[in-house]
């Protein structure tokens, strides 16, 4: 069996990884130590709640709250934190703990896991992970405390805080307060809401961008190309959304600033969706398809790509080359985006048909969004996701491990070629 999994190619092995920690943790979640008395789970709900865990989505067909022990929300925790690092850095993380090395195929794993483009560095990169993670998240429990201690006795706001801090970094839109009323409650604190922003930013704009800004003592001239997109598309994104938003929707700035920053694929609300305008959704679900950035813990087509996008389209509207900050794109880039883009939007519309198949009662806006939400492992819901027939949470668990992995990814499981042996020709294709 080893054997076999040693001759797997990386895209495989990360496939299988999350595969099973779903498999393992949709037992683990419908263990009766894991349910409160009196509650019952059906297995197809432990299953979806062990992918919503593991893609680091938040959406939800039972109320984590409600429905599992302090047992059972650790292990909810657990399964958010390692599907947010990432199995392979775990692995890789376990290994380097024992004081072993990390082998040529453990660094294409990370590699391949984490989207980078080169395996320099790769094995310091991980330790610093592991750095950032523990230390976003401490400091992020600590401050959520002073907030949930109001309510909340010592023992709960502890946990509370600890589980709303993992979430919150991991770009995962669980909770644990009950009630299915997610952060509605705490709108009005303005602490709770920005300390939440601020671990959902920093866990979505990619552990690489971090680690520079920290190797560079926050010098943002010194940054790579990289990381001037990233931080540059992620303002602009979290600007334009805000004011959009507040310019279609009967909210206040901080509701708008929370819900412009929760749509990158963390999945919070502090306002019910379900009362949202269409053009307010319409918004929510763009900022939803283009997620995080590349080496985060978030979904979506991800902002390098939507940027390396609107460049190419740019660059032929204009015939300049295609260049940011002094430096010019890769042409390969383009080609790649476009792949990605075109792979994501065809699940999307694949999602949305048979959804709509399977639930001709609901409106097409909340499939949409429902199905989008499900590919960028967001969250974010109008409120459809319990009424959802069995087929229906089979295709969104499949959407949701589709997102996490990239649909690029996916699509080299099926086949990868080395490249073609013989070179042809060029033909000649009308094109626009």
């Amino acid at each position: 069996m080893i054997n076999i999994i040693k001759k797997l190619s990386p895209a495989r092995n990360i496939a299988l990884g999350f595969a099973s920690l779903i498999i393992i943790g949709s037992v683990l979640l419908i263990l009766p130590c894991s349910v409160r008395d009196g509650v019952s789970i059906r297995y197809i709900d432990s299953l979806y709640t062990s992918t919503s865990a593991v893609c680091v989505t938040g959406l939800i067909v039972v109320d984590a709250g409600d429905t599992f022990t302090p047992l059972g929300r650790f292990f909810l925790a657990m399964l958010i934190q390692i599907g947010g690092l990432g199995v392979t850095s775990i692995g890789a993380g376990v290994v380097l703990a024992i004081g072993k090395r990390v082998d040529i195929r453990g660094r294409a794993l990370i590699k391949e896991a984490m989207n980078l483009d080169t395996g320099k560095g790769i094995v310091k990169l991980i330790r610093k992970v592991f750095i950032v993670t523990i230390l976003f998240e401490l400091i992020g429990a600590i401050l959520s405390f002073v907030v949930f201690s109001r309510n909340y006795s010592f023992p709960d706001a502890l946990g509370i805080s600890l589980f709303h801090s993992v979430a919150a970094f991991n770009n995962s839109g669980f909770d644990i307060l009950g009630g299915g009323t997610n952060l509605i409650p705490y709108r009005d604190s303005a602490f709770l809401n920005l300390v939440t922003c601020g671990l959902i930013i920093f866990g979505g704009i990619g552990f690489p961008v971090i680690n520079e800004i920290w190797q560079n003592r926050f010098n943002l001239r010194k940054l790579s190309m990289h990381s001037k997109v990233v931080i540059s598309v992620t303002l602009t994104l979290l600007v334009v959304g805000t004011v959009l938003l507040k310019m279609t929707e009967d909210v206040n700035w901080m509701g708008a600033f929370f819900s412009s920053v929760s749509a990158r694929t963390a999945g919070f609300s502090t306002y019910p969706l379900n009362s949202f305008t269409k053009s307010g959704l319409l918004v929510l679900i763009v900022l939803m398809f283009i997620g995080a950035s590349p080496g985060s813990t978030g979904g979506g087509i991800k902002t390098t790509t939507f940027f390396v996008l609107l460049s190419g389209m740019g660059a032929a509207a204009t015939n300049h080359s295609e260049r940011v900050f002094h430096y010019a794109i890769p042409k390969e880039a383009f080609k790649k985006a476009a792949v990605i883009t075109l792979l994501a939007i065809t699940v999307v519309i694949c999602g949305t048909y048979l959804i709509g198949v399977l639930e001709p009662d609901l409106q097409f806006l909340d499939v949409l969004f429902e199905t989008v939400s499900a590919y960028g492992t967001v969250g974010l819901s109008t409120g459809i996701t319990p009424r959802l027939c069995a087929g229906s949470k089979l295709l969104s668990i499949i959407i949701m491990y589709i997102g996490r992995l990239g649909p690029l990814t996916v699509a080299t499981i099926w086949h990868f070629s080395k490249g073609d042996r013989v070179s042809y020709p060029d033909g000649n294709i009308a094109i626009g």
